[in-house]
């Protein structure tokens, strides 16, 4: 399995070989994947995307079956046991959780988590204002607002997931760099796209047709940017 050098970088300094490992908001599987290259000896891949659980099972194959075990479940509400978990990694998943989940979910996280457990958060700093990709987001937001209550994206500088954890009894280690910038990228471009579209058209006409407009001309402006700032920060959990 290719592993994202991103996730490489952010797993280098951590103990996963033997380890028992979650995946939180598994995605397409890129943490999951950096976690059996270094021996992790059981991961639990949690998503609530069944998709996304789908990606995930198809990319590991029986090879690692074994190893691996791809959950549906909410992140605030998993079945994993308490205190069970040696480390977790959240690898672009903070960025698409609302403000108003973030309390859910770190309580869950902590919940699981042994004394002394790794957590690797991997996530995007805010976007500089002048950012092309910043107007796309606000439009996929925008519709995300409108149609479902709750933004599509939300960028937490480091220092404000820092000191969340901290409140939950977790402990800094390190920071670092992954990217800078971001290389957003055509295809993330129309994936982002796509998505606002997919939202607009729940809408009226009257307000899906100018969000749409607006996308269309937002990709064909963009094309590709490279602007922002990826990190990677460890937390331990205090015992």
């Amino acid at each position: 399995m290719d592993v994202p050098q991103t996730v490489t970088v952010a797993l280098e300094d951590r103990p996963v070989d033997g380890a028992t490992c979650l995946e939180a908001g598994a995605g397409v599987g890129n943490a999951t994947a950096g976690l059996l290259a270094n021996g992790a000896r059981r991961v639990y891949a949690i998503t609530n995307d069944g998709d996304h659980a789908t990606m995930v099972r198809e990319r590991i194959g029986r090879a690692e079956a074994d190893r691996t075990a791809v959950i549906e479940a909410d992140l605030t509400n998993t079945p994993l046991a308490a205190d069970s978990v040696d480390l977790i990694t959240a690898h672009a998943l903070f960025n698409v959780l609302p403000p108003s989940a973030l309390s859910a979910v770190v309580e869950e996280l902590t919940r699981v988590a042994a004394p002394g457990c790794h957590l690797v958060i991997d996530d995007y700093e805010p976007l500089p204002e002048d950012a092309a990709v910043s107007d796309l987001f606000a439009v996929q937001n925008a519709a995300a607002e409108i149609a479902a209550g709750r933004p599509a994206m939300t960028f937490y500088p480091s220092a404000v997931l820092r000191r969340l954890f901290a409140g939950y009894g977790w402990a800094f280690e390190r920071e670092r760099t992954l990217l800078d910038p971001v290389p957003w990228t055509a295809s993330h471009v129309e994936a982002h796209a796509n998505a606002a579209r997919s939202r607009a058209t729940e809408l009226t006409v009257e307000l899906g047709d100018p969000l749409i407009a607006e996308v269309d001309r937002l990709v064909d402006a963009i094309g590709s940017e490279s602007a922002g700032t990826m990190y990677s920060v460890v937390m331990r959990r205090l015992d």
